[in-house]
């Protein structure tokens, strides 16, 4: 009988070694003076950086979703490690945190060193832009897990605030200001409802233009998400916030509520931004209504800063100069809590 081995098991190790060695030269370049170490070992060194006096960490887990789908159809894979980070860093910026670390998790049914590469030099671009180092992460072989072709990802983002800097919300009062600043595009959520639209019901391949966008479907439902790290330490720099919130699955009107105190609500006004076109596509494309495009989609607000009305004007000068596109679209009022959208 002929010995059997890993590798005729659908697992390569030598293919993992060279993945590793392709990747630790990405991961290095995003390191921070606190990272201690190399890559490697079996767990990451950081320490917590000089100047705080009551350091709190603020830590944050998430994945890519069915986007990754889209990557998979278009064999294109060096975005999805932004995707990765911003869900990650964004989430950790809404209670004021800095970002300072990250790690990934890769579930691949056939490791191709080049593949991994492609992900991980997303992955580290999206750790430059939120300026945190990307420390280490595990790349698992899995061929009796997923299809030919397919992987998963998990990120794991770790950030510093100090405890008397937390932003959790209880700040917000009745006429306090809310601002949109701009997304992206779909960012990373309601890909199992767009999927569905373009591909079956509009019937669009990956190369076809999505409706009155002017661009291929593919680019346009791969454009990466956001990250708002830049701006968003500016802003905390500069005038006081109530609260923030990162738009995700569940939209304005489920993400929005949880950053509020009782008795505060927001009231929206929609005609207040700019959607981008993807947006129509799919609500003309699917028929979709209003209230569940509200609560799927970010329709072009990819994160919510609140402030004094005072503050509204200082806020948004910092948060345009940082590079953002920010609009006032609320206000915070009396009355239970939740989210109103008028026109």
């Amino acid at each position: 009988m002929k010995p059997h081995t890993y590798r005729d098991a659908g697992v390569d190790i030598e293919a993992g070694d060279e993945a590793v060695r392709r990747i630790a030269s990405l991961a290095k370049a995003t390191f921070r003076s606190e990272v201690l170490g190399g890559i490697g070992a079996f767990a990451a060194f950081v320490r917590v950086p000089s100047g705080y006096h009551e350091p709190v960490l603020v830590s944050s887990t998430d994945g890519v979703g069915s986007k990754l789908k889209i990557a998979f159809l278009a064999d294109r894979h060096d975005t999805v490690g932004i995707d990765l980070v911003a869900m990650g860093v964004n989430d950790l910026l809404v209670h004021g945190a800095e970002p300072l670390y990250f790690l990934d998790y890769i579930g691949i049914g056939k490791l191709d060193p080049a593949r991994v590469e492609a992900i991980v030099r997303g992955v580290a671009d999206g750790c430059r832009r939120a300026g945190c180092a990307l420390v280490g992460g595990e790349t698992a072989e899995l061929p009796d897990l997923y299809a030919a072709g397919e992987y998963d990802l998990a990120g794991f983002a770790v950030g510093i605030v100090e405890r008397d800097r937390i932003v959790d919300g209880s700040a917000v009062k009745p006429g306090d200001v809310v601002l949109g600043l701009a997304s992206s595009g779909l960012h990373s959520n309601g890909f199992s409802l767009a999927r569905r639209i373009v591909f079956d019901v509009l019937r669009l391949g990956l190369d076809a233009p999505l409706p009155g966008t002017g661009r291929p479907v593919g680019e346009v439902l791969l454009e990466p998400t956001r990250i708002y790290a830049t701006a968003v330490k500016a802003v905390l720099a500069a005038v006081r916030v109530s609260a923030m919130a990162h738009i995700t699955g569940g939209g304005l009107t489920g993400n929005v509520p949880r950053v509020l105190p009782d008795g505060c609500r927001v009231m929206l006004r929609r005609s207040a931004w700019r959607e981008p076109p993807v947006f129509a596509a799919l609500r003309e494309g699917g028929h979709v209504s209003e209230p569940e495009m509200l609560r799927t989609f970010n329709l072009g607000v990819g994160y919510v800063v609140i402030v004094r009305a005072a503050d509204a004007g200082r806020a948004r000068q910092v948060l345009t100069a940082a590079g953002e596109t920010a609009m006032v679209i609320g206000e915070v009022v009396a009355g239970e809590r939740g989210v109103e959208v008028t026109r």
